[in-house]
C-alpha cells in the first residue's frame, strides 16, 4: 500500500503500484484539481509537483510518488495569495479553464526555479502546457505578473 504525503498530509492508498498518480490523486484521494487531458503526457492538464519539480500525474506511476511530497492544485493557498494565482486572476488568464490547474502548477514550479525568468525560460518551462482556448499570451503576462508579485516587499 503505497503511502504519499499530498499537499501536506500523509495518506495510505489501497491501490496498484503501477496505477497513475492522476488516478489516485482523483479517485482514491479525492483531489479532482487535477485534471485528465491526453493520458500520455502531451498536454500538462495534469501536472502536479514531485517535491517541488514538475511532473504529469498521467504516466507517473502510483509507485514513482511513494515516499516524496506530493503538490497538486489544491496544494497551494486556498484564499489564492500566492504570487501565481494573484496573478491568474489580476490578468483574467483563465478562458476555460480545463487546462489551468496544469498552467498554474508549472508556472510555479518555474518561478520557484527561477525567480526573475525571461521569455526563453517562460517558453522552456510551459512547453508542452497546453491551452485550448489559446490563452498563451495571458500566461506569459501572468507569470511575469507573478515574478513582480515575488519580488514585491510584503
Amino acid at each position: 500500500m503505497p503511502s504519499l504525503e499530498i499537499n501536506g498530509a500523509r495518506h495510505e492508498l489501497d491501490a496498484d503500484p503501477q496505477m497513475p498518480l492522476l488516478w489516485a490523486l482523483r479517485d482514491l484521494a479525492g483531489l479532482t484539481g487535477t485534471k485528465y487531458g491526453c493520458g500520455k503526457a502531451l498536454c500538462g492538464a495534469c501536472t502536479v509537483h514531485l517535491d517541488g519539480s514538475p511532473v504529469r500525474a498521467c504516466v507517473t506511476p502510483l509507485a514513482a510518488a511513494a515516499g516524496r511530497r506530493v503538490t497538486t492544485i489544491e496544494g497551494l493557498p486556498a484564499d489564492g495569495s500566492h504570487p501565481v494565482q494573484r496573478a491568474w486572476v489580476e490578468l483574467d488568464v483563465v478562458q476555460c479553464g480545463y487546462c489551468q490547474s496544469g498552467q498554474v502548477m508549472s508556472a510555479v514550479a518555474l518561478l520557484a526555479s527561477i525567480p526573475a525568468p525571461t521569455d526563453a525560460d517562460i517558453d522552456a518551462a510551459m512547453r508542452g502546457n497546453l491551452c485550448r482556448c489559446g490563452t498563451y499570451q495571458r500566461i506569459r503576462a501572468a507569470i511575469k505578473r507573478a515574478a513582480e508579485l515575488l519580488e514585491a516587499p510584503r
